[in-house]
């Protein structure tokens, strides 16, 4: 089997650089760069019939932007910084109580908990 995905339409070999979608409730047929896997309900397409598409009466054609290209800098730096952020400790000495709740309802494998009422030594 070929790496490359091929173009859905019949009899043609060319390579797919678009995926198909079909929106059936909002009539909507959406084109867009291809898709990272294969999906059983999506078409892969070539450029030319990409360029070709056309939709049923009644329907919209969504051409989504394909010249996406690499991330900017700024983009690679903030996810860095968002990376560096979630690795972080959280800091210690929280208000919320861990483990210290009641439970007062239960349905199937969700519990409801209340906050534990503090202990006051008299």
């Amino acid at each position: 089997m070929s790496p490359v995905r091929r173009c859905s339409r019949t009899a043609c070999s060319q390579p797919a650089v678009f995926t198909l979608t079909y929106v059936y409730a909002d009539s909507t047929a959406v084109l867009g760069p291809l898709a990272t896997y294969a999906e059983p309900h999506c078409y892969d397409l070539c450029a030319e019939h990409a360029e070709r598409l056309t939709a049923p009466r009644g329907w919209e054609v969504v051409r989504l932007p394909t010249d996406g290209g690499s991330p900017s800098t700024d983009d690679l730096e903030a996810l860095a910084n968002a990376v560096r952020e979630a690795a972080r400790p959280a800091p210690s000495g929280g208000t919320e109580p861990v483990g210290q709740g009641v439970e007062v309802g239960r349905r199937g494998h969700l519990r409801v908990l209340r906050s534990a009422q503090p202990h006051r030594d008299r």
